[in-house]
């Protein structure tokens, strides 16, 4: 079992815990990274609430990792940003699949 981060609501209390990943991040020809040096980006949902939750990862010493809860487009964008397409095709992003084909959908029509 990997690390867990904790997800922080707006007013700054833990709400719930996540396992770590990094499935935002892309590789750079060196590096996974979400674009800047030692972060990285995850993306999961809350079981219960079936909340979105965007992860924050660092490398650097003395930081901690931190997750927050995001609404569906923000997590969507999150997904479409990071070129990790293929994401949607989980079962847990459904939502975000159907989220985005309709978005598809209205700007082909």
């Amino acid at each position: 079992m990997g690390r867990k981060v904790s997800v922080y609501d707006n007013d700054g209390n833990v709400i719930a815990r996540v396992e770590y990943n990094n499935e935002l991040d892309h590789w750079d020809g060196r590096n996974w990274t979400c674009g800047q040096t030692g972060r990285h980006l995850g993306i999961t949902r809350l079981r219960k609430s079936g909340q979105y939750v965007i992860i924050k990862g660092t490398d650097w010493q003395g930081e901690r990792d931190r997750a927050y809860v995001v609404s569906k487009e923000k997590a969507l964008q999150a997904i479409l940003s990071s070129e990790n397409v293929e994401l949607l095709d989980r079962k847990m992003f459904a939502e975000l699949k159907e989220l985005y084909n309709q978005e598809i959908e209205s700007e082909e029509g």
